[in-house]
């Protein structure tokens, strides 16, 4: 995979995310690397603080919401297709406090994203795992629908 490509996707896909998602802008959520499918993603436990000094139930659940949907983009970025992207089923799980910075990954699936070129939707379902040093902290499955782009 070129570098210099994905390295434009990736700073690409956080402008998106804090142009169009307000949160996580102040979140500070941040694309770290996509390599061999593995796609993973952070943000600074600072403003994602709660009482007991942990990271935020709800910023856990928006950091990994968020990093599937930019696995799903970035892949479509990478076939050369357009969809939007929503998250349509969630289930999370709250294994241990984040008392660090996180690092969330995703390995993307084989998916063939091309139905969208011929207009019809692509279902995709990720499995995310939040990461706090070396102990995993949190897992997330997420069903992510993409419908074509209408022009």
């Amino acid at each position: 995979m070129d570098e210099l490509l994905l390295t434009q996707l990736l700073t690409q896909l956080r402008q998106t995310w804090h142009s169009t998602i307000p949160v996580s802008e102040f979140m500070q959520i941040a694309p770290l690397d996509y390599c061999e499918g593995e796609f993973r993603v952070t943000a600074p436990i600072a403003p994602n603080i709660n009482l007991h000094q942990t990271m935020f139930a709800g910023s856990i659940y928006t950091l990994m919401t968020l990093t599937g949907w930019g696995a799903v983009w970035l892949n479509q970025q990478l076939a050369g297709v357009a969809g939007d992207i929503v998250l349509a089923d969630a289930h999370i799980r709250y294994l241990a406090p984040v008392s660090c910075d996180p690092v969330v990954t995703v390995q993307w699936p084989n998916v063939d994203l091309s139905p969208l070129q011929r207009g019809r939707r692509v279902k995709v379902k990720l499995a995310m795992q939040l990461y706090c040093d070396a102990k995993l902290c949190a897992v997330f499955e997420g069903l992510y629908v993409s419908a074509p782009k209408v022009s």
